[in-house]
């Protein structure tokens, strides 16, 4: 790209030259008015149907004409495809046009970097629809996900996507929170390595990740969206924080989203300490930091620690805040009045300026002769978002993410079991409803529903369907029985009737996911308990009551109080998308042998306050208290339909503070099909200068092995995988006893031994050793 009429080619243009010295060039060149145009997006279309955002209309004010607005250019273009059912090539085509007006309209030819949301694969109509992040947990598959997101990285820069925003990095501490189905789990250390997998999997197709939330989201009072977060330092160090640092260590993130929280009062979006001093000062990170949609003004009018667009605008760029999503409000006209007026230094917008610019030029936006259409336009021909290869990996996602919970009574796999699967009755509000397969940023549930008169776009049968197809001998009969909300009991009776005439039932419960209160789980859709929505336990209770055996097989975006009930079976799957309701299918007949775990536990009474199994031993049963905290199902913990037997096994029983130690079991498939188990390694620490959780994963294998096979599982465990937060604030290896546990769960425990940790106690930074390695080998 070259100024209209110039003779030799700009500096900045030029890609044979240094990164920093194109920008700097291009930087000299911006008026103030340029340089802010740079730090927002735009997005058409704000206006229309219901909020899939919060306070979306609040803020959803009439844009300029399009030449007007974009003259001095633009930053970001906000979700072309994720807005509305655009055909894949129609809005790959309308992209690139809008790249090439924006070109020759403005000074330099800047292009817009294009975001979308890819939460559970992209989202845009058409496109794979792949099992939410909670299920990615359950799988204990990096590998899996890190193709996954490859893939769907891949499709995204087909079309001219540059940038998305994922992973969720948020850990579970409540899962009344609507937003439990996104995040990945309970515990730091599996959402840490499976959101590295994610992000580097993005990363690799050249889409730029962004880690969201940063941070404390998660951690919100009673479970509510944008509530309070009422959370201690050390607990914010050592729960909220590692999975960010993994996600920019292993997985090479360029793009860090700040979180709605407010964190002891203090908002992330108008916090220097997090944004600037830990996340650039202490963990290095020189990418760019986008606002969550219209988190710059919610500083305003949520938070109330600015008075004014411009205030606010102050707040978030001073504290780190490069860019404001979705669309322009705070960093137009109000903060470059505050920059003229010398009450904000211009050089805080220069530096976020170079960020972005640096990453346009990083991806090929500045260069000479960039174009703007994507390989798709080129092309010219019919795009497919969903195509087999993708449908492959969403069902090896799916499958190995579903949890056999129960099966006490060993009615399952009904394929297996002879009396089970002649007459079957499929009952309950999820049966026969493809979209309880989907989580609220799956795109047929986070924009499809405003518009019922177009179709789906992706091959989703129902569970019902995929019943009637697995079992293609059997009778199958159906009935609704109740709605997944509401208090509507009248199809009850008629649930049971049908029940009683099957050998054996299949409730199927759980939730609809949706936005904000238009659903029971997603994005601004909390729970005020962990009883089962609407009337479906009683639903449960009536069909239980029928005298068949009942199998429970739950399509949920929460684990749920199940406790008051005994079915013969429980089968949970967390949203598994497209190629779910096969999955699961596959998993009651015996054709999927199940081998997920579960990423949060399950518990067994749906009042009180809900906790996870990252508890300290104040945190457990005792006598001081007559309430029993102890969950149904723990975390960690899913059943196969063949064994395993963990023996062998070997460790020293030193550990050096700044040294490692080797843990090695022999886990064998003892029983007579192929399967796969989780083998888990849980840490200890009896006896610190704070109190510790009493079991801490460490590190795990997900290994398959055919019956009778055998394998050698070896983890390599550094001290400093040892360390927390003491009470300095400063992150320390201590020495002393600490106890090393080797199981199939976290309360599924093989073997345990003390090893002592030599030496002298460590301060330890984020450069620390944060992954176990492990490996798998024949013995």
């Amino acid at each position: 790209m070259v100024n209209e009429g110039a003779a030799v080619l700009n500096p900045w243009a030029d890609p044979g030259k240094p990164t920093a010295e194109r920008v700097a060039a291009l930087l000299a060149e911006l008026t103030l008015e340029e340089k802010l145009a740079q730090l927002v997006g735009v997005w058409v279309g704000i206006s229309e149907g219901e909020e899939v955002a919060p306070a979306q209309h609040e803020f959803a004010e009439p844009l300029p004409p399009w030449d007007e607005l974009t003259k001095p250019g633009l930053g970001q273009l906000t979700r072309v495809f994720g807005t509305g059912p655009v055909d894949p090539l129609v809005g790959a085509k309308v992209l690139a046009e809008t790249q090439r007006k924006l070109v020759a309209n403005t000074r330099f030819g800047i292009p817009a970097m294009a975001h979308e949301e890819c939460l559970a694969g992209f989202t845009a109509w058409q496109a794979t629809v792949f099992p939410v992040p909670l299920s990615w947990g359950a799988s204990f598959d990096p590998e899996s996900v890190e193709r996954m997101a490859r893939e769907v990285g891949l499709v995204m820069r087909d079309v001219g996507v540059h940038q998305g925003l994922a992973p969720v990095l948020d850990v579970t501490r409540d899962p009344r929170w609507g937003r439990t189905e996104e995040t990945i789990g309970e515990d730091p250390y599996l959402v840490g390595l499976i959101g590295s997998a994610y992000t580097r999997g993005l990363e690799s197709s050249g889409i730029v990740a962004t880690l969201k939330h940063f941070a404390g989201y998660s951690a919100s009072a009673g479970g509510r969206n944008h509530a309070p977060v009422h959370m201690g330092p050390r607990e914010f160090a050592d729960v909220v924080l590692p999975p960010f640092e993994m996600a920019l260590r292993l997985g090479g993130a360029r793009s860090v989203m700040h979180s709605y929280a407010e964190v002891d009062g203090v908002p992330p979006a108008a916090d220097p300490a997090l944004l600037t001093d830990l996340l650039r000062g202490r963990w290095g990170f020189e990418g760019v930091v986008v606002a969550d949609y219209f988190g710059v003004s919610f500083l305003e009018t949520a938070h109330g620690v600015a008075g004014s667009p411009g205030e606010a605008a102050a707040l978030a760029l001073t504290a780190g805040v490069d860019v404001e999503l979705p669309s322009v409000r705070c960093y137009g006209e109000p903060l470059a009045e505050l920059v003229r007026s010398g009450v904000v230094d211009e050089a805080h917008v220069d530096v976020a300026v170079t960020r972005v610019l640096t990453q346009k030029c990083e991806l090929g936006l500045l260069d000479e002769g960039w174009e703007p259409e994507s390989p798709a336009v080129k092309r010219g021909e019919p795009v497919d978002l969903d195509p087999p290869a993708l449908r492959d990996l969403a069902r090896t996602m799916a499958e190995r993410s579903v949890v056999l919970l129960d099966n006490e009574a060993g009615v399952l796999p009904l394929g297996a079991s002879g009396a089970g699967a002649s007459r079957i009755a499929v009952v309950g509000p999820c049966a026969d409803d493809v979209l309880a397969l989907m989580g609220c940023y799956a795109f047929p549930n986070h924009v499809g529903v405003q518009h019922p008169d177009v179709e789906l776009g992706v091959e989703m049968p129902t569970l019902l369907e995929a019943v009637r197809a697995e079992f293609p001998h059997a009778t199958v009969t159906t009935a609704l029985g109740c709605e997944v909300s509401g208090d509507d009991r009248s199809g009850i009776a008629e649930a049971v009737e049908v029940a009683r005439d099957a050998d054996v039932v299949l409730a199927v419960l759980g939730d609809r996911a949706g936005l904000f209160g238009r659903g029971t789980s997603g994005e601004g859709c909390d729970a005020e308990d962990l009883s089962l929505p609407g009337v479906q336990g009683e639903l449960l209770d009536a069909l239980l009551e029928a005298g068949k055996p009942v199998v429970l097989v739950l399509l949920a975006g929460r684990p749920y109080a199940l406790g008051g009930y005994r079915p013969a079976g429980v089968v949970q799957a967390f949203f598994p998308g497209e190629e779910g309701s096969g999955a699961v299918a596959g998993v009651l007949s015996g054709r999927v042998n199940p081998s997920g775990k579960l990423p949060v536990q399950v518990p067994r009474g749906s009042g009180g306050q809900p906790t996870t199994y990252l508890h300290p031993k104040l945190g457990a049963v005792g006598g001081v208290s007559s309430v029993d905290p102890t969950p149904l199902y723990p975390f960690g913990h899913g059943l196969s339909y063949t064994s395993f037997e963990l023996t062998g096994f070997e460790s020293a029983e030193e550990l050096p503070s700044d040294g490692e130690v080797e843990v090695s079991c022999l886990v064998r498939n003892t029983g007579g099909r192929r399967g796969a188990e989780v083998v888990q390694l849980y840490l200890h620490d009896p006896v610190a200068s704070v109190t510790r959780p009493v079991r801490q994963l460490v590190g795990f294998a997900r290994v398959e092995l055919d019956a009778g096979e055998e394998r050698r599982v070896a983890f390599r465990l550094h001290a400093d995988r040892t360390s927390f937060t003491g009470r300095d604030g400063r992150r320390v290896v201590e020495t002393g006893e600490v106890s090393l546990l080797v199981g199939c769960s976290s309360t599924d425990i093989r073997w345990e031994r003390t090893v002592r940790v030599t030496g002298e106690d460590r301060y330890v930074g984020h450069d620390r050793v944060l992954v176990t390695p492990v490996t798998a080998s024949t013995p």
